[in-house]
């Protein structure tokens, strides 16, 4: 077993767990009589995975039309079914929990999967979701659309000025919005500080946090001077900003293996060339954010077919450009459990935790791609994948 706050090993462990939570795990523990015993042999167990930046309503084709096409041709029943779908996988994948950053374009419909995902209606993980996301007009998905198509779907609520921004806040609160996701900057930067300081203050009144989409050093300032609690993305942080977030406790989810996707894929030599520009950037702000203490949660930015279910890309990734195997898996377990405020509960294989865990053949440490094999996933107990037996 992977202790992986002390970074180490416990050998011939054994973990016992009643009604869904852990009572107690070590090396050699007595198991009582009675007990049901599933034994996994010499694999090796973890935690339960986190997605910290994931879009499980999110399922489109690649091709610059296909968001708005999604939009335009996919009822919301077909996008809950996709949902649906993504959430299987993904939990099969060995991710007992993610954190939904935007709905993109479905509404609420990803509330709806998360309270169908408790009620045991569908298959998936212990789910947080944004809702809509709130974006400044015109600087979010679908772009290109005929001017005079005024009731076009959009992909996140599109809003302008401070009470617009508060607004939109409160009614995504009031429907059930885990945290607020919040767009500061797309290829520029959108929002004011006061307008996202807006969204802030509503979001923490109701003990909501507040996520920030943010890649541009500009972005990444206002969001950080407004009182964001994570950065997600922030391709472009300078030192400076890291050592902000270090210092007020702010998170950074990278989603860099969204982008190493993205540029494997890419036929336009110029979109390649903008990929390896961004991923020499974050071997060295990958690195030096660790250095400094920022708080780094693991995200995929899962949103096309093929995405979902590969989420430990984004491990293996994180582990290629600094954090290492232990950095990048601790990202994956500790950290996004931090962020989603549910260190009490997933995270980790400790007495009072769920009974969410996966195994793998081999050693993670040694090898972080098996993250991407997962041959055993529990959750709450509750055997959900086993290629053990």
């Amino acid at each position: 077993m992977l202790d992986v706050e002390k970074g180490r090993y416990e050998p011939d462990a054994v973990i016992l767990i009643t009604d869904g939570k852990i009572t107690a795990a070590g090396s050699k523990l007595a198991i009582p009589a009675g007990a049901k015993v599933i034994d996994l042999g010499d694999a090796t167990v973890l935690p339960g995975l986190i997605d910290a930046h994931d879009h499980l309503m999110a399922r489109f084709k690649e091709g610059p039309d296909d968001y708005g096409a999604s939009l335009l041709t996919k009822s919301l029943a077909r996008r809950a079914l996709d949902g649906a779908a993504d959430a299987r996988a993904t939990l099969r994948a060995g991710f007992t929990s993610v954190r939904d950053v935007e709905s993109e374009g479905s509404g609420y419909a990803d509330l709806d999967l998360r309270d169908a995902i408790n009620e045991g209606l569908v298959e998936g993980p212990r789910m947080q979701g944004a809702s809509r996301g709130i974006a400044m007009i015109g600087q979010y998905n679908p772009f290109g659309v005929a001017w005079d198509l005024k009731d076009f779907p959009t992909g996140a609520q599109m809003v302008s000025g401070v009470e617009e921004a508060r607004r939109a806040a409160r009614e995504q609160i009031g429907h059930g919005a885990d945290l607020i996701k919040v767009y500061a900057d797309w290829r520029d930067a959108t929002f004011t500080v006061e307008e996202i300081r807006a969204i802030v203050e509503v979001a923490h009144q109701f003990h909501r946090k507040v996520a920030a989409h943010a890649t541009t050093p500009d972005g990444i300032r206002n969001a950080l001077a407004a009182g964001v609690d994570s950065i997600e993305h922030g391709n472009d942080a300078t030192a400076d900003e890291l050592k902000t977030m270090a210092d007020k406790g702010v998170f950074w989810v990278p989603t860099k293996g969204a982008y190493v996707r993205f540029g494997e894929k890419a036929t336009d030599p110029r979109v390649k060339a903008y990929v390896d520009k961004l991923l020499a950037t974050a071997r060295i702000n990958l690195p030096l954010a660790q250095k400094l203490g920022v708080k780094i949660a693991s995200g995929f930015d899962a949103g096309t077919i093929e995405d979902h279910g590969d989420n430990a890309f984004e491990i293996v990734t994180l582990s290629r450009l600094g954090l290492g195997p232990l950095g990048a898996i601790r990202a994956a377990t500790l950290g996004g459990a931090e962020l989603m405020g549910w260190s009490d509960r997933v995270g980790s294989l400790t007495p009072g935790h769920y009974g969410d865990l996966i195994a793998v053949r081999g050693d993670p440490l040694a090898d972080i791609t098996l993250l991407q094999r997962v041959a055993f996933v529990m959750k709450g107990g509750t055997v959900v994948r086993d290629d053990l037996h």
